[in-house]
């Protein structure tokens, strides 16, 4: 492991203003998408839309950091022969690939999953880096609702994490660390914060008790939202506060960077969650953007599986990208968001 090029990496990562597009979705996340959109899920149509977003210039130069791969786009060549790979990296951003196999139940405590995926991880990685992955992500699933999370769910999920971490810088690649509390449930923003707060003790402990050295990674985590189903939301504000004050009670200065999950959230709401949080500043790491659906969303339907709309595709991401990189540097305004 070579902690100096480690943390160049993932300084790299998270550059003034610059975000994450997390384009990982599994063929069967992607295929629901698309079916939002009624365009078939086919092997050229999934190349066909990641194209046209590593394609958009002025996005991937200026406002993309890195790109988060899926098994089959990190080994997918373009149109023209190009590797994705190779376009990505064109434009001056790192990139990466997701490693976990998925979620699944948790034997003995229902409600709660586990993430899969370490098994043949090293030799993965060592594929992945000859392939140009220079980062990595594994997600863990923190569900909140009665009686659960539990401190067995949490610590097994944080164990796994470490694992996987350490095998990533093992083998010269930066791992994401993403402990996703999800939004789904009835709990309020003081609930999630209460649990983020523990989950976050627990994640990062496992982190030193496996050696992961902290210079070398990125931190992927939610906001800390009120669930969908609550009928107690809090406002942009109180997400912000909340928000900074569990990483500020949890994160060790030695991060190089945040990079925050939409996790569900709306487009605006992501956006102007991470504006506001930036505005407020005083933070040791920066405070940046690794979303999917927030900036995916209006590109998928602005293309619609058409090919005499790519352009169209293409000018709604290059929007979300422009949105979420001034409100990386908090400068977003929310009147220059809606008039374009």
């Amino acid at each position: 492991m070579n902690l100096e090029e480690l943390n160049k990496i993932a300084k790299q990562m998270v550059e003034p203003g610059k975000g994450l597009l997390a384009a990982d979705e599994s063929n069967n996340t992607i295929g629901k998408r698309f079916a939002d959109i009624m365009t078939e899920n086919t092997e050229d149509n999934r190349r066909t839309y990641r194209e046209f977003m590593f394609r958009t210039d002025v996005a991937m130069k200026n406002h993309i950091s890195g790109v988060i791969l899926y098994d089959e786009t990190i080994r997918q060549k373009a149109a023209d022969g190009s590797t994705l790979v190779s376009l990505i990296q064109a434009a001056g951003a790192v990139p990466g690939i997701k490693v976990d196999t998925g979620p699944v139940a948790l034997p003995g405590f229902p409600g709660e999953v586990i993430t899969q995926g370490l098994d043949g991880l090293r030799e993965r990685f060592q594929e992945y880096h000859k392939l140009g992955a220079r980062f990595a992500k594994w997600r863990a699933v923190i569900d909140i609702a009665d009686g659960i999370p539990t401190y067995a769910g949490v610590h097994a999920n944080a164990q796994a994490m470490a694992r996987y971490a350490a095998l990533a810088q093992e083998n010269g690649i930066v791992p994401i660390i993403e402990p996703e509390v999800l939004m789904d449930g009835a709990h309020d923003a003081a609930r999630n914060e209460e649990v983020t707060t523990f989950v976050h003790h627990e994640f990062f402990h496992e982190l030193f008790l496996a050696k992961v050295e902290l210079e070398g990674i990125i931190l992927k985590p939610n906001m800390i939202v009120a669930g969908k189903k609550s009928a107690k939301q809090a406002s942009v504000a109180e997400v912000a506060e909340r928000t900074l004050r569990v990483l500020r009670r949890t994160t060790p200065s030695a991060v190089p960077g945040v990079a925050f999950l939409s996790g569900g959230q709306s487009d605006l709401d992501s956006t102007a969650h991470l504006d506001a949080m930036n505005k407020l500043g005083g933070n040791p790491w920066p405070l940046t953007f690794s979303y999917g659906r927030a900036l995916q969303a209006a590109p998928q339907k602005a293309w619609g599986g058409k090919a005499d709309q790519i352009e169209a595709g293409k000018a709604a991401f290059a929007h979300r990208a422009l949105m979420n990189f001034n409100a990386a540097l908090g400068k977003w305004n929310k009147s220059d968001d809606k008039a374009a």
